[in-house]
């Protein structure tokens, strides 16, 4: 319960007077305070808390009369902020009646809700002046919306659709459901420290943008005709319909200039079903292509797309006004008007255009629309006017080859008659632009009132209508006109010819005389269609309004694809261009750079050459939003339900591999330099790593991936050849401890697997609350420093159980831990020697799993907590938004200065004062005190320890130059000793160190053991500098080292002899880790091994960068945690780094191939 929550407004604002009314109604109540404004419950000196249910205050001025309402005056936030909120307050019972939530005696909209009976049932007065006038829609907390469904009153949120809305919904509210936290967790627990129970309320960003609705008065919204279907038909049909599609049937003939058709049409009706798949899954926002590619495959595709996608829309603009400005100066050229030459007209008449068409697209989409569909209407009235004109046969035409529907012109023109170099595929590259185009309804996703319906059935039906026209026209240009003609009316022939093998021949025209040269035809003359229709001037028509609404629809599309990608922050350069304008969030600035990037490809005038590269742009897209469909259906992600089912994921893969071959048959430089492109833009966006998640199927894929493998590779019996040291790392959390991270990183890199384990302790609510929040901190850290690790918190009573549980469970599949890698304990004789006993059973728990165990020392120390954490813990603040896990953060690191541990690592101190001091503050908020704390520390100058401790900690990181590795293989476990070493020398950082071996031997048979060892070295091979072998370990240490020794183990000694049998004894069961004399004499050469070995150490490797050295083993039960730490403390004393290794004694190197 400890959250406040967003609910469903009790009332919508109702507007007019029925508003007006509630509002005095409401406003009554709120001042008389009468019967209505005191809670139902008990009072809140009795209630434990009380809960302010605050309405819908969005439609209204913030200075009516709800100010009266105290919860909102007193949070101070205006009436945005109390749009349908529901906000706890805790009350002191001490306080008597003047709880915060009602200073003025009630609240004034939704009255107060008091919890009884443990929480579980809520009394509301909302209900009681709910008025029979107005639609209420009950919440979850009020009376009779649940009384009504279940029978009772329950805090459980029944399912609608406002709690899965995105923040930034512009479609009505975000609402958030009851926690589990608030479901679930005890009521007489005390509250959080922020007082919210899960995160999803502490943004500022998140509030912001549940409580934003605009003002949906006056926008425009298309349907599925207007917003669709006309803008895809008037996209599709451009200038070829009217000037290529006749020269395309005499060239191909009939029959091939339908396949021409049909092939583009397959290639343009599978990007359309894609399409449908894609924008049917989920709500599509402005951005059409852009959006649906990058919801869809990442940002890395989408950016890339989006940026050339935009690009080529500006482009194709300059185009179609070129191929208009072309049709006028023809126009003027005939009637003889030109105002300079033929390019400069073009220029003129270009520019013109393109500044009328912005002013239109600026005055708004309404206009546009309006100008879309007068267009249209020219369209269709110039189709039909041919269609009426091809049953007109007038014998003024028939000189031009134009005879009316012939069988015998069908048959002739039926084959292919390929010139001038002309193939099928040059042909088809020709026709194919004119069928593009179907995404101009899709890049206006954003204005459609509902996209997911409107994308598939306006594009497929556009797409049917349009290839219906260009096959009926190009059959009916077929049958009616024949190849070549003079246009020469004295070509009539007067007597009958016998041979007549020509279609006209047949009809009487004789136009042999001009095979080669003719006027006129379907191969001569690009204007036959005017020619044969009814009234010449409306095909002129025609084509201005096909080409003007094609450069019409791509003026608007461009700047709103880019919007969208500038929305996104994909390129961080063109944010400026995010910005919308008015009511329907134009984008103004992006109107004005498309403008300029047409203008100045119209001045170029020479579209030849850029015609391809746009027609490439669109096929890469058209390519990804196939891609798409396939790559999020092979993804199997559950979120891919798209509602349009008639897709299929192969189908979808044939479609992009056609669009990637047509790319090539148009043009292949351009294709290149597409791929080029794309490949470019994909790598710069993959490059920055755009801080954004869209549920990509990339990522769907990734884990598919990634599960599939890791069930493979379970299959798998492990071989020694693959044995990888997989280490579990006790780092507590991983910045307090950066060497070790850095020095196992370094082993563990693109080798083997490394798992941060992390173990918090105290009071269990609190801990759980901060392993979430720390497993994504603390995840994130690590891919921020570019380390390959994973992290893994767990919660134990303390740290060897924390220990054992990471052990047992940390891993997954064939990729578990089979190393544990630890710090060493530097301050353990100042400790809780019980802190000891549970560190040193972590070995024993390690070694009794099969895990190898390896001990880190630096002389400086590992922990550098008590150092970073004020800085880090005062910019976090900063940052976050979120007070709440800095608090918690600042709760342990106060501990970590005050003891030396973070409450959760084996290289910590002493951690049962650690636990008792947590049970202690639990309660209190230690916010205050600690900041005040913190702040002065980062300005104080660090004294020397530290400083060197900090220095240390950072010492993996840099490049570690020409220096040695010291290998001191003492006993044989596995080889995992020599392994690491090696390991090390594989990487940048280490190439250049030497390893040297230090094996132990006999006096008499030294050179013996060397060779045996370079033997068997070379078999493994592993390069080393030089084999030494110590004849002297066992040589009696000096006897101050002896001395040093005893005293630092007097403190733990039992001293059995001293005193009698049954204190002894019972003093040996309280405190087990203590040293008995009998232990002492038992392993004495041990012990003494041990100095002599530190002394061997400091002789021979004290200018080593770092020490790889046999972990000594001590039998369990036998050997007491005293001295086993004393062992270890005497023989890693005041020496370089050194790691104390020991495998699990199986094989992990093998000298067979």
């Amino acid at each position: 319960m400890e959250g406040k929550q967003r609910l469903p407004p009790p009332g919508p604002a109702v507007p007019g007077a029925a508003g007006e009314e509630r509002r005095e109604e409401e406003g009554k109540d709120a001042a008389g305070g009468g019967a209505l404004g005191r809670p139902l419950g008990p009072t809140p000196s009795q209630s434990r808390f009380q809960v302010d249910l605050v309405a819908e205050g969005a439609g209204r001025p913030a200075e009516e009369p709800r100010k009266a309402s105290g919860e909102c005056g007193a949070a101070g936030k205006g009436s945005e902020e109390a749009k349908g909120r529901f906000r706890v307050n805790f009350v002191d019972p001490s306080a008597g009646d003047e709880s915060p939530g009602e200073p003025g005696g009630g609240s004034s909209e939704g009255g107060n809700v008091s919890f009884q009976n443990g929480g579980d049932t809520v009394l509301s007065e909302g209900s009681l002046h709910s008025g029979g006038h107005h639609h209420y829609y009950y919440d979850t907390h009020t009376n009779t919306y649940y009384l009504r469904t279940f029978g009772h009153n329950t805090m459980d949120a029944v399912p609608r659709i406002d709690h899965y809305r995105h923040t930034a919904a512009d479609l009505g509210e975000k609402l958030i459901r009851p926690s589990l936290a608030e479901l679930h967790d005890e009521l007489d627990k005390e509250p959080f420290e922020d007082g919210y129970a899960n995160g999803e309320e502490g943004t500022p960003a998140g509030e912001a943008a549940a409580t934003y609705t605009p003002d949906s008065k006056g926008v425009v919204k298309f349907g599925w005709i207007k917003g669709v279907l006309v803008r895809c038909m008037l996209n599709i049909w451009g200038v070829m319909l009217f000037i290529r599609l006749s020269w395309i049937v005499g060239q191909a003939g009939i029959g091939l200039s339908v396949l021409v058709i049909g092939m583009a049409t397959v290639v343009t009706t599978i990007t359309g079903l894609s399409t449908s798949a894609i924008a049917t899954n989920g709500f599509v926002r402005g951005g059409g292509a852009y959006y649906l590619i990058s919801r869809s495959l990442g940002p890395e595709f989408g950016g890339a797309i989006g940026l050339i996608f935009a690009f080529a829309n500006a482009v194709a603009v300059a185009m179609y006004v070129v191929g208009f400005a072309e049709t006028v100066v023809e126009l003027l050229k005939e009637n003889g008007t030109l105002m300079v030459d033929e390019m400069n007209d073009i220029r003129i008449i270009g520019a013109i255009t393109v500044v009328i068409l912005l002013g239109i697209s600026v005055a708004g989409m309404e206009w546009e629309a309006k100008a879309q569909i007068v267009l249209l209407v020219i369209l269709i009235l110039a189709i039909g006017d041919f269609v009426i004109g091809t049953f007109i046969p007038l014998d003024s035409k028939k000189p031009k080859g134009f005879f009316g529907y012939k069988a015998e012109i069908f048959m002739e023109n039926f084959g292919p008659d390929f010139r001038q170099e002309e193939t099928f595929f040059s042909v088809f590259a020709i026709f194919f632009p004119a069928a593009t185009g179907i995404l101009a309804g899709a890049n206006i996703s954003g204005d459609l009132a509902d996209p997911q319906s409107a994308i598939p059935k306006g594009t497929l039906l556009a797409i049917l209508i349009t290839t219906l026209v260009y096959v009926g026209i190009a059959v009916s240009v077929g049958s009616c006109v024949v190849r070549d003609a003079t246009g020469n009316i004295n070509n009539t022939i007067v007597t009958e010819l016998t041979n007549c093998t020509t279609a006209a021949c047949k009809l009487n025209y004789d136009f042999s005389s001009c095979q080669t040269g003719c006027q006129y035809g379907l191969m001569n003359n690009f204007q036959v269609m005017s020619m044969v229709s009814g009234f010449a001037p409306l095909i002129s028509a025609g084509i201005f309004s096909a080409t003007l609404s094609s450069a019409l629809a791509s003026l608007v599309s461009a700047p709103k694809i880019f919007q969208a990608l500038c929305k996104d922050n994909i390129y961080p350069g063109f944010q400026m261009f995010a910005k919308g304008y008015g009511k329907n969030n134009e984008p103004l600035r992006g109107y004005l750079l498309t403008f300029l990037i047409a203008l100045g490809f119209i001045l170029i005038a020479e579209l030849n050459v850029i015609a391809p590269i746009i027609s490439n742009f669109f096929l890469a897209s058209y390519a990804l939003i196939n891609f798409s469909v396939f790559h999020a259906s092979l993804a199997k992600s559950p979120g891919w339900r798209p509602a349009f089912k008639y897709y299929n994921m192969w189908i979808s893969l044939v479609g992009a591999i056609l669009c990637c071959i047509v790319m090539f048959v148009i043009n292949w430089w351009a294709a290149l330099l597409t791929y080029v492109i794309v490949l470019g833009l994909y790598i710069y966006v993959t490059y920055k790593k755009p801080d954004v998640n869209w549920g990509s199927s990339t990522q769907a894929l990734t884990y598919l991936n990634a599960l599939q493998h890791s069930i493979r590779l379970s299959g798998v019996e492990d071989h020694v050849k693959n044995f990888r040291p997989q280490c579990l790392i006790m780092t507590g959390a991983p910045n307090a401890r950066p060497a070790l991270l850095h020095l196992v990183h370094a082993f563990t890199k693109n080798v083997g697997l490394m798992i941060c384990g992390h173990v918090h302790m105290g009071p269990r609510r609190q801990a759980m609350k901060e392993l979430s929040t720390d497993l994504a901190k603390y995840q994130r850290w690590l891919i921020k420093n570019k380390m390959k690790a994973f992290y893994a918190p767990v919660h134990a009573e303390d740290l060897r159980d924390g220990g054992q549980y990471l052990m047992q469970a940390a891993g997954l599949g064939r990729m578990r831990p089979n190393t544990l890698v630890v710090g060493f304990k530097k301050n353990w004789r100042q400790g809780d020697m019980r802190d000891v006993e549970t560190y040193i059973n972590l070995f024993h728990d390690a070694f009794d799993v099969q895990y190898g165990v390896v001990v880190i020392r630096l002389k400086e120390g590992l922990d550098i907590s008590h150092l970073q954490g004020q800085e880090e813990l005062l910019s976090s603040q900063e940052k976050s938004p979120c007070t709440k896990d800095v608090i918690v953060k600042v709760d342990y690191s106060k501990k970590a200065e005050t003891d030396t541990s973070i409450a959760f690592s084996p290289s910590s101190s002493e951690r049962t004062p650690t636990l008792h001091k947590e049970e202690d503050e639990d309660g209190k908020t230690p916010t205050q005190p600690l900041l005040k704390k913190d702040s002065k520390s980062p300005s104080s100058p660090l004294n020397l320890a530290d400083q060197r401790l900090l220095d240390a900690s950072t010492q993996f990181q840099k490049k570690q130059g020409k220096s040695n590795i010291d290998v001191w293989w003492l006993f044989d476990d596995g080889g995992l000793t020599l392994l690491i070493p090696y390991l090390l020398t594989t990487k940048k950082k280490w190439k250049d160190c030497k390893i040297r071996v230090f094996i132990g031997g006999k006096i008499n048979r030294i050179d013996h053991d060397r060779r045996a060892m370079a033997t068997l070295l070379s078999k493994f091979r592993i390069d080393f500098s030089d084999i030494m072998v110590l004849g002297d370990i066992n040589t009696k240490p000096k006897k101050e080292n002896i001395a040093a020794f005893e005293e630092m183990i007097e403190p733990f000694r039992l001293h059995e002899d001293d005193k009698e049998q049954e204190v002894a004894d019972k003093m040996k069961e309280d405190e087990p880790w203590r040293i008995t004399d009998n232990e002492l004499e038992l392993y004495k050469t041990k012990t003494y091994r041990q100095i002599r070995l530190n002394e061997l150490l400091k002789e021979h490797s004290s200018t080593a960068n770092i020490i790889v050295m046999s972990l000594p083993v001590a039998r369990k039960g036998a050997v007491s945690s005293a001295l086993y730490m004393a062992w270890l403390e005497a023989l890693s004393k005041d020496l370089p780094p050194i790691l104390l290794v020991r495998g699990n004694h199986q094989s992990v190197l093998t000298f067979y191939s």
